[in-house]
């Protein structure tokens, strides 16, 4: 049978038993599993157990349960509150003000713990419905939550992008420091974009009464000191990262026992919160250990079947495609794919396809995993069936319609596509920082 086969027989098995409701690392182990002993018999089992091997010995995964302890801790013990109140005292008398500190809360929050749904459920808990209550159309408000929660997979410490470096096996370090400039970027066009649109029609987003925002200023500098807590300890973390005093393992070891130290020392700290942050903790780690585990089982046999280079000769030999235009078109497919699939599941789904293609291609692999970072974050949020839009919806008062939602997000779209096709222009953009960090 032609390997060509055999590779789309892979994928049309895995993609069936995913839509039966299988978890994502059995669908895409099993399959592994299935496919090297077919192939190669007996002997094939020994592919999916040298992966784990291989995942066992690589020391970076080790960032990953401290960065989710981190940020479970500091959402816990509910000092990612105290952000949104000092947001809230300092930015409220301009018009648009809280929405514009909503996404300094989203930019910190993903700092804190690098998965968008927590910054989704932070967003929606706290930051909804002050800003309805003060009056802020609804589709505004709606459509900033879910903007500003989608950079917790680019802002590092990102969970996603932890994933992206152990299948495509480049420096997780790298690939955080290349977030930096591209995340901040974002937020600021999403600030800029809301101070525009409340300028033009202040009605989008009143300014606080005189009343509510005349704080003395002891206690606006009070609420300042505990708004910029976690931001102390991001820098805690990783300043010493930057620096090259510390490791990355090291460095992540610092952000979990700072945010410990500062729950205990806020006497924020109980049985119950440390309970509900382990646990909470050990799930989020065990999944993404087993789907990575399952995608770099899947990947050693695609590779194996030499399936990269047959795809690499049809897209540049037979159909004569320049290698922008191959890129391109695998960026649009991930767009389709978000609007059924989440993040991880696209990513462990086309990984061992498309991630050894953009090294043929000549790509770089560390401003590939940016590319990818974004165009996920887009296929989020774009309509009908973003994964993003369904999440807000059950988190969403009940006047907030479907139909609200879908209108929302599509100028935060449009500003998304157009930072994307910025850092697909300008690469240095994404590779700037760890070329400086790593070259100093």
């Amino acid at each position: 049978m032609p390997h060509e086969l055999i590779a789309i027989l892979m994928f049309s098995s895995m993609l069936l038993m995913l839509f039966t409701g299988q978890r994502m690392f059995a669908a895409i182990g099993a399959v592994a599993a299935l496919a090297a002993i077919t192939l190669w018999g007996v002997g094939g089992s020994d592919i999916p157990f040298s992966s784990a091997i291989k995942l066992m010995k690589w020391y970076p995964l080790l960032t990953l349960p401290m960065f989710i302890f981190m940020g479970y801790i500091l959402s816990e013990s509910k000092i990612a509150d105290d952000l949104y109140q000092m947001f809230h005292v300092w930015m409220g008398p301009i018009n648009g003000g809280l929405a514009i500190g909503t996404i300094g809360l989203m930019v910190l929050v993903s700092a804190m713990n690098g998965l968008s749904v927590a910054g989704m459920a932070i967003g929606a808990t706290i930051a909804l419905p002050e800003l309805l209550r003060r009056g802020y159309d609804k589709q505004m408000v709606t459509g900033v939550i879910q903007a500003g929660s989608s950079l917790g997979i680019l802002v590092p410490p990102s969970v996603v992008l932890v994933l992206y470096a152990m299948i495509a096996r480049q420096p997780v370090g790298q690939l955080w420091l290349a977030g930096v400039v591209p995340g901040l970027m974002m937020a600021a066009m999403f600030i800029i974009y809301i101070a525009i649109r409340c300028k033009l029609n202040p009605s989008l987003g009143p300014a606080l009464p005189l009343a509510e925002r005349t704080v003395p200023l002891p206690e606006k500098l009070r609420l300042l000191r505990a708004g910029l807590l976690p931001v102390g300890i991001f820098a805690a973390m990783m300043v010493p990262f930057v620096n090259g005093w510390t490791s990355l393992v090291e460095s992540s070891a610092i952000g979990a026992m700072t945010a410990l130290l500062a729950a205990i020392l806020k006497g924020r700290m109980s049985r119950l919160v440390l309970e509900v942050t382990v646990r909470k903790t050990l799930a989020i780690s065990c999944m993404f250990m087993w789907i990575i585990l399952a995608a770099l089982a899947f990947g050693a046999v695609f590779d194996g079947l030499g399936a990269v280079k047959a795809i690499d000769q049809l897209f540049t030999e037979q159909l004569g495609l320049t290698p922008w235009v191959v890129l391109v078109l695998m960026q649009l497919s991930f767009l389709i794919m978000g609007t059924f699939l989440d993040d991880t599941a696209m990513l462990v789904i086309v990984a061992p396809l498309f991630v050894p293609l953009v090294a043929a291609l000549g790509f770089d692999l560390i401003w590939y995993g940016v590319l990818y970072t974004i165009t996920t974050q887009i296929a989020y949020m774009t309509p009908p069936f973003g994964y993003n839009l369904f999440l807000m919806r059950a988190m969403a008062p009940p006047e907030i319609t479907m139909m609200d939602i879908y209108r929302s997000i599509l100028p935060f779209v449009v500003i998304m596509l157009l930072a994307l096709a910025v850092i697909m222009k300008f690469p240095q953009i994404a590779l700037w920082l760890p070329d400086y960090v790593y070259h100093k």
